[in-house]
């Protein structure tokens, strides 16, 4: 019997697990946030606005926003749309949007203009748009990411519209003095998803009450859920009874914030903004079988790629958001391991960029993450950790803003072939320990200068924030 027990101990080694007696979950915060948003104070001269900052409209195409090149007024909703564009030209073509139902007024200018000619006419009628003018679209065609650009030249009249030669500008030149504060939930039915491996489902559920896919009825209002249950690729040498498998899924509820506060500074640009993604994170996963995670290299598996670029509305301005996220989950170890690892984490995060005049950009990234009774169990020698995470970016108008590494994870060592779960129970030999924690990094881009705000000469790093808590360790014998 001696000699059995030997022969099962030493050709595999370790299982870890969490053994959670009297302790249903553990909750650990992390934040490292330079600078909080810069706060929107009010202007010297009394002059600018808070815009509200909401969700375009749905069911309707969103107006285009035009600032005047004149000078003379503000940034006011417009009837006019992006008929076409070409990037590669920057040529645009300007066309007047279909009106609406029968007797709906056509967008007026902003308070304090005085309105239109005449019912049902829009001023752009007779003046479309002129050099100096700056356009804000919604995705057109030729731009599925939206447009914001200034017109440059005016070609002439064609058959579609007014032909523009346009160049690059920022936000500053539609927001002007003007300030905005607000979050922005993401619609769960405008994210798009690309599979990466078979078996992964996508549901959703809206606040209006629809719902999408197998787990939709079963989600709170606003949230997403991936849910995977696919085969991995095994080590070379590993025999069929050690295929691998990875089940479980990640649910998120998404949002936006947009922080800008035109009021000067003391000099040119605005004197804060902030760009980011926050959101509520939960996931539950279970990786099986013999993985190939090589000596020293971890192997990530991403299943799913997201995409949605939502559009908000901050006052008269369409702003489009760009929105990625890439799930995956990835095994490290130090030698080819048959792993049993599950685990169960809830909590939030927030990633982004915030601008103070004076100071510059800075990174805000935080995150609280709970994590619940765990079980895992590897045959192998050493250590291995494993984690489900999301490789994020948010930016404006297709352009990368914040990049970010979402990666709650498990990691456990061992030096015998062992067994514990959250009841308590062990079996055979071995002395183990199974850590809980998350790693969050990432940078802000050049692209963040789109505010208005002066350039960066290379990405500026989110820091890398870690945090890692025992979950349980000891010694069996058996």
């Amino acid at each position: 019997m001696r000699m059995l027990a030997r022969r099962l101990l030493l050709p595999g080694l370790t299982a870890l697990a969490l053994a959670a007696t009297g302790c249903s979950s553990t909750s650990h915060t992390g934040a490292a946030e330079p600078a909080a948003p810069a706060p929107l104070t009010p202007s010297a001269d009394g002059t600018s606005q808070q815009l509200d900052v909401a969700a375009a409209p749905q069911g309707s195409p969103t107006p285009a926003a035009v600032s005047r090149g004149d000078g003379k007024g503000r940034t006011e909703k417009s009837s006019l749309k992006v008929a076409s564009y070409d990037a590669k030209s920057g040529r645009a073509v300007i066309s007047t949007a279909p009106e609406g139902p029968a007797g709906a007024p056509s967008p007026g200018k902003s308070p304090g203009k005085s309105p239109d000619k005449a019912p049902g006419k829009s001023p752009e009628a007779a003046k479309p748009v002129a050099a100096g003018d700056v356009i804000a679209s919604a995705p057109a065609p030729g731009a599925p990411n939206g447009l914001l650009a200034k017109v440059t030249e005016v070609v002439g009249k064609t058959d579609r519209g007014t032909e523009v030669k346009t160049a690059a500008t920022t936000l500053n030149s539609v927001l002007g003095d003007d300030k905005a504060d607000g979050k922005v939930p993401v619609d769960p039915a405008s994210v798009t998803v690309e599979p990466l491996m078979k078996g992964v489902t996508f549901s959703w559920a809206k606040g209006d009450g629809l719902k999408f896919g197998p787990e939709g009825a079963k989600l709170p209002l606003g949230n997403l859920r991936l849910d995977v249950n696919a085969s991995v690729d095994t080590a070379p040498d590993a025999p069929a009874s050690a295929g691998a498998s990875v089940s479980g899924f990640v649910q998120l509820a998404p949002q936006v914030e947009f922080q800008y506060d035109g009021t000067q500074g003391g000099g040119a640009g605005p004197r804060g903004a902030f760009l980011g993604m926050s959101g509520d994170w939960s996931s539950q996963w279970k990786l099986q079988g013999r993985a190939a995670a090589s000596t020293g290299a971890p192997k990530r598996i991403p299943f799913a790629k997201l995409h949605s670029s939502p559009v908000i509305q901050v006052g008269p301005v369409p702003v489009v958001v760009n929105l990625d996220l890439t799930c995956y989950i990835q095994v490290e170890a130090d030698g080819r391991v048959t792993l049993d690892v599950q685990q169960d984490v809830k909590g939030d995060f927030k990633v982004g960029g915030s601008y103070a005049f004076g100071k510059g950009w800075t990174p805000v990234s935080t995150s609280n993450v709970q994590s619940t009774p765990v079980q895992a169990t590897v045959t192998a020698t050493g250590r291995v950790k494993g984690a489900l995470g999301a490789e994020a970016s948010v930016g404006l108008y297709g352009a990368v803003g914040v990049t970010a590494d979402f990666a709650p994870y498990l990691r456990g060592e061992a030096d015998a072939k062992a067994t514990a779960s959250s009841d308590g129970k062990t079996s055979l030999t071995g002395a183990w320990a199974v850590y809980g924690g998350f790693d969050l990094s990432g940078n802000l881009h050049l692209q963040l200068s789109l505010f208005g705000t002066p350039a960066f000469e290379r990405k500026i790093p989110l820091g890398s924030l870690n945090r890692e808590w025992a979950l349980a360790s000891g010694n069996t014998a058996r």
